[in-house]
């Protein structure tokens, strides 16, 4: 027999967004895989003597490679163990959940997915601003600011992300903001546009800042720290 492996989002960090689903699954789990931002006080949660293995990924660190993560995951449950694989956020935002579910099936081994509260809808709440706006903002879009070499993506699809009347909303872009604005103010989007850098949405040390995307950029071509963050710009961004 198998075990069974559930895909848990963590929400931002905060342990009081945890799903009641998330937080009995953490309860009764035999080993949690963990990404940093699902570490610290979430795992409280976890029984004692379930196994926590660390295997997030993180820009600029050492990180496990994901066929050894996908390779840990069919392990764990040939063993008949209960498998909490905990991804920051919600695991089928830039999470690489997909990677991951190939290996199960491929493998024979059940599992589920329990959705996370995104961390794009938790730094729109902390910083008091809809996502959405009925004349102004009908439509919102996610992005990731990298792609798998660490550099801007190169098939974005640049007349949509300068669109005026979207909301925005850039994952893992603090090092490719600037690059990306330039493509940006080129096909149109205005630099006073409004922006939001939120920074350790939801934990003790968040930070949100906002400025316009022209400064946006002038401030992350300096140090950007390590600090995990999403931009946010277009209409919901001026609060």
């Amino acid at each position: 027999m198998s075990g069974f492996v559930s895909f848990v989002g963590s929400g931002p960090g905060d342990p009081e967004l945890l799903t009641l689903k998330a937080v009995d699954r953490l309860r009764r789990a035999d080993a949690v895989l963990f990404d940093d931002l699902s570490s610290g006080p979430i795992l409280g949660h976890a029984r004692a003597g379930a196994d926590l293995i660390g295997v997030g990924k993180r820009a600029g660190r050492a990180s496990p490679r994901q066929h050894h993560v996908s390779r840990l995951l069919v392990d764990y449950a040939q063993t008949n163990q209960r498998v909490v694989r905990l991804k920051s956020g919600d695991g089928g935002l830039f999470g690489r959940l997909e990677e991951e579910l190939i290996a199960l099936r491929d493998a024979a081994i059940r599992y589920e997915i329990i959705p996370g509260v995104p961390s794009a809808i938790a730094a729109a709440a902390a910083a008091g601003i809809p996502l959405t706006r009925r004349l102004s903002a009908r439509r919102v879009q996610f992005v990731t600011g990298h792609d798998n070499t660490g550099g801007l993506p190169q098939d974005m699809n640049l007349p949509a992300l300068a669109d005026p009347l979207a909301s925005t909303v850039v994952f893992m872009g603090k090092r490719t903001f600037p690059d990306l604005y330039e493509v940006l103010r080129r096909h149109g989007l205005p630099g006073d546009t409004p922006a939001l850098l939120a920074e350790n949405v939801s934990c003790p040390d968040q930070r949100l800042t906002r400025m316009t995307v022209a400064e946006m950029a002038d401030h992350l071509r300096g140090e950007i720290g390590d600090a995990p963050a999403l931009i946010l710009y277009g209409p919901l961004a001026e609060g």
